[in-house]
């Protein structure tokens, strides 16, 4: 029996976690599978939890303390997961993602074509539009030219990766471990492709779209010369931020260097202060 966890965090979305769990739920796994469900709702106040329960008995709820967000939530499923029970695979999920039917089983496929060593990202799409919203990247060494990767007829290996639905297999998780708790909300994901890297495992997009999700795509608060300097600030240092600049800098660091880590830690302040600078 190959053993499968999925790993979610949520956070007061209480309808998007019930609409994921469902689609979760209407997958098909091919024979001599199984699944297990550990998700860590963050101090949710709008009975998240209670809907799970009442709607999903068997998901394992871990209940956080509110100040965990996305990533050390996740790291918080995952450790819960791996003392569970010894996994063959470990899922990640956003819980704003909706995979289609045959999502786990083609992820599957793809993992066993790479003899269980490679990561499997899945592209997904708009439900409104059908555009790509999340998939991974192919780096060329500068963020001003990498490229996102969009499925084709084939497995595209990825350098780095959106975290909304990928498959871990055990032996990536046993050599590079899980998520890394330093990064607060953002972040994580991509780090980890790159670890994944360096292990010296490949990832890889698979070759048709597996899920629906709207991108969260926007200018952030941070950067607009509208927003008050006291407001840009506390939403360039939030932990919701995506660029804060404390754990990028630390992610830039460890994966380019200290002179690109140090570049873009003046910058991304630079722009924080005079925004106007890049409007115009």
């Amino acid at each position: 029996m190959n053993k499968i966890a999925t790993l979610i965090t949520c956070h007061n979305r209480k309808e998007k976690t019930l609409s994921c769990l469902e689609a979760l739920f209407q997958n098909g796994l091919p024979e001599n599978h199984s699944l297990d469900i550990f998700l860590v709702d963050d101090g949710s106040t709008d009975g998240t939890s209670e809907a799970v329960k009442a709607h999903y008995p068997s998901v394992n709820i871990i209940s956080g303390n509110g100040q965990l967000f996305w990533n050390r939530g996740m790291h918080l499923a995952w450790q819960s997961a791996s003392q569970a029970n010894d996994y063959d695979y470990y899922l990640w999920l956003n819980d704003d993602t909706d995979i289609f039917s045959h999502a786990i089983s083609t992820m599957l496929l793809a993992a066993e074509s790479t003899e269980n060593k490679a990561v499997i990202v899945a592209p997904i799409c708009s439900k409104n539009t059908g555009q790509l919203t999340y998939s991974g990247y192919q780096s060329k060494g500068d963020y001003r030219t990498d490229i996102r990767v969009e499925p084709s007829s084939k497995l595209v290996p990825l350098t780095y990766f959106c975290g909304n639905c990928v498959l871990v297999p055990r032996a990536v998780w046993q050599k590079v471990g899980p998520l890394d708790p330093l990064f607060h909300h953002a972040i994580g994901d991509f780090d980890y492709g790159f670890r994944v890297q360096k292990a010296g495992f490949k990832s890889f997009l698979t070759s048709e779209y597996l899920a629906f999700c709207e991108t969260h795509d926007t200018l952030p608060k941070w950067c607009l010369t509208t927003v008050p300097l006291k407001q840009r600030y506390l939403h360039l240092y939030s932990p919701l931020g995506h660029c804060h600049p404390y754990y990028f800098f630390r992610y830039e660091f460890r994966h380019f260097g200290l002179i690109v880590a140090l570049r873009h830690l003046i910058s991304v302040n630079v722009r924080m202060l005079m925004p106007q600078l890049w409007e115009k």
